[in-house]
């Protein structure tokens, strides 16, 4: 699933290609697509045309479109989804799902999605802690990005969960953006095992792996974001190349950067965690 790298590079692409232009007409070619959408594709072209994007936010892994008439198109590009700025006259991608024209006849918008997991809904603007986000995702807390992100009330909120560190990064109710990815490579970075109950957890380690993941994630951001295969893209198709810098994830049996031990892989919540034995202990029992 994209983080908040790979939602990043396409939220800054949106902003500059599509921010200010007026829809025009939206044609639904996969209504999967838009299956949160309840009275279907018609009324969700309807609403759409005529209103003028007038920018492109994220929160977290959370990406959307601002518009005219006061609401939101949030997207959810799932494991494959892509959002492509295409001229008209390129010939439609093989998984094209939605496609966006425009009243200055420019380029077209395209949701291109192979595995139909993503998909577009409209939901109402709400204001939540004198941020403006869409009803839908109102619980998402703020990621280490945001400029109103508070360390120490992120810390705090990791500590009183009574589970394991790891877990606790990928709750986006507590700290958004983080995914699985980049988690482990906070965790590598922070010297610290991904089981580490949070409640045993002290607020300087917080701050360590919490300060991590912001690094991270920001290098990754200056890489493109992490792609695996074609399926993450920018919205030109390219893809990004942080995987060449990556230290723990995916690395298993590869050496570790710091001490040569290689890297394990664990199972963990149906997927993997990726840490060193030597620099990341498990920690005791309790």
């Amino acid at each position: 699933m994209p983080e908040l790298p790979e939602v990043e590079v396409v939220r800054a692409g949106l902003e500059a290609h599509v921010s200010g232009r007026t829809i025009t007409d939206v044609e639904v070619l996969h209504a999967r697509a838009i299956r949160r959408h309840e009275l279907g594709a018609e009324d969700f072209g309807g609403r759409l045309s005529g209103t003028k994007i007038t920018a492109a936010r994220r929160r977290g892994k959370y990406l959307w479109l601002e518009l005219s008439d006061g609401q939101a198109m949030l997207a959810h590009l799932g494991m494959s989804g892509q959002m492509l700025v295409q001229p008209g006259d390129t010939p439609d991608e093989k998984h094209l799902r939605v496609r966006f024209r425009f009243a200055d006849n420019g380029p077209e918008l395209r949701f291109v999605d192979q595995r139909t997991f993503g998909g577009l809904a409209l939901a109402e603007l709400t204001e939540v802690d004198g941020t403006a986000l869409p009803s839908t995702i109102a619980h998402i807390a703020r990621d280490p990005m945001d400029p109103r992100f508070d360390l120490d009330q992120a810390v705090r909120a990791l500590r009183s969960r009574r589970t394991e560190l790891k877990r606790a990064l990928l709750d986006q109710t507590l700290v958004s953006g983080i995914g699985n990815i980049y988690a482990d490579e906070a965790l590598w970075r922070s010297k610290l095992h991904w089981a580490r109950p949070t409640d045993r957890l002290t607020a300087a380690h917080g701050r360590t792996v919490l300060t991590a993941a912001t690094e991270v994630m920001a290098a990754a951001l200056v890489a493109g974001g992490t792609s695996f295969d074609a399926l993450y893209v920018n919205i030109n198709g390219e893809s990004g190349y942080f995987d060449r810098s990556l230290d723990a994830y995916g690395q298993e049996g590869l050496p570790c950067g710091r001490c040569g031990t290689a890297i394990r892989r664990d199972p963990f919540m149906n997927r993997s965690s990726f840490s060193c034995p030597r620099c990341q202990p498990r920690p005791r029992a309790r």
